[in-house]
C-alpha cells in the first residue's frame, strides 16, 4: 500500500509569535501562529508544527497557551517541539492539544527518554528531532547531531543517532538540515537518503525547501513528509502548489 505524501508548514514559536531566518539567526516576524494555523488548515496541509525556538522556562504557558488555542481551531494533527525535557513535559502538551511531541536536546542527555515515553504515551506519540550538520571526514559525508537550535556540536553521528532513537521507541524522526535551514537551496538528500537507509520509521524532511522543484527529490531520497517554513509564510509558494508539483512527479498525496 502507498501512503500520501505529507505537506507539514513548520512554524517557529518566539515569545508567542512565528518568526523565520537562516540557520536559526536573524529571526524576523512572520506572524500570529493561531492564526497561521488557521489558514493552513484551510489551504490543506496535512499536519502543523509548532517548535518553540528558544524555549525558556518562562515562555513556556505561552506555548501551552498557544497549542490550547490552535488545537480549538483547526482539525489536522498538531506537533509540538522545543524544550521538552521530560515525559510530564510531553503529558501537558498532549493534554493541551497536541498529538505529537518532538523532542532533540532533552533525548540527547538522556535516551532513555524516549523509550519512557514511548512506553507511557506510545511510540506515534514521539518524534526525536534531529538537527544536524555536515562535518569533514576523509571518508565522506558525516552528519553530526546538534543541539540548543543548532548552536552546540555533540560529537554524535546522526545516523546512529536516528537508528538508537528508533530502537527507544521514537516513532517518527523529523531530520532538519542546519545547513540548508532557511537558504532556499533545497533538502540535503544525501542526508534524507542516508537516514532513510537506516530507519523504518517515518522521516519528515526539513530544511531548505526553496521551490516547487525541491520536494519531489526530497520524497525520491526518503522522505515520508515534506516541511517548510519560510516559503509558507512569506507567501512564497502555496501548499496546493507544492501538491501539484508533488502529483505532476507521480508522488501520491491527499
Amino acid at each position: 500500500m502507498t501512503v500520501a505524501v505529507r505537506v507539514i508548514p513548520c512554524l517557529d514559536v518566539d515569545g508567542g509569535r512565528v518568526v523565520k531566518g537562516v540557520n536559526f539567526t536573524d529571526l524576523r516576524d512572520a506572524g500570529d501562529p493561531v492564526e497561521m494555523a488557521r489558514l493552513y488548515d484551510a489551504e490543506g496541509a496535512d499536519e502543523l508544527t509548532f517548535l518553540d525556538i528558544t524555549a525558556s522556562s518562562g515562555n513556556r504557558e505561552t506555548t501551552y497557551d498557544i497549542v490550547r488555542r490552535t488545537a480549538e481551531q483547526v482539525f489536522i494533527p498538531l506537533t509540538v517541539g522545543g524544550g521538552v525535557r521530560s515525559a510530564d513535559d510531553v503529558d501537558r502538551l498532549l493534554r493541551a492539544g497536541a498529538d505529537k511531541v518532538g523532542i532533540n536536546t532533552a533525548a540527547v542527555a538522556r535516551p532513555e527518554l524516549l523509550r519512557e515515553c514511548a512506553l507511557r504515551f506510545g511510540s506515534q506519540c514521539v518524534v526525536l528531532s534531529i538537527d544536524a550538520r555536515r562535518c569533514p571526514d576523509p571518508d565522506g559525508p558525516r552528519f553530526e547531531v546538534t543541539t540548543h537550535g543548532g548552536r552546540r556540536g555533540t560529537g554524535i553521528d546522526a545516523l546512529a543517532w536516528a537508528a538508537r532513537a528508533v530502537e527507544l521507541g521514537a516513532g517518527e524522526i523529523l531530520l532538519n538540515s542546519m545547513d540548508a535551514d532557511g537558504t532556499r537551496d533545497g533538502y540535503d538528500l544525501e542526508m534524507i537518503s542516508a537516514v532513510r537507509a537506516e530507519v523504518d520509521v517515518p522521516v519528515i524532511a526539513s530544511g531548505g525547501a526553496g521551490q516547487l522543484a525541491d520536494f519531489a527529490p526530497a520524497v525520491a531520497a526518503g522522505a515520508d513528509a515534506v516541511l517548510a517554513a519560510s516559503v509558507f509564510h512569506f507567501g512564497h509558494l502555496r501548499i496546493a502548489d507544492v501538491k501539484a508539483a508533488l502529483r505532476a512527479a507521480d508522488v501520491p498525496v491527499r
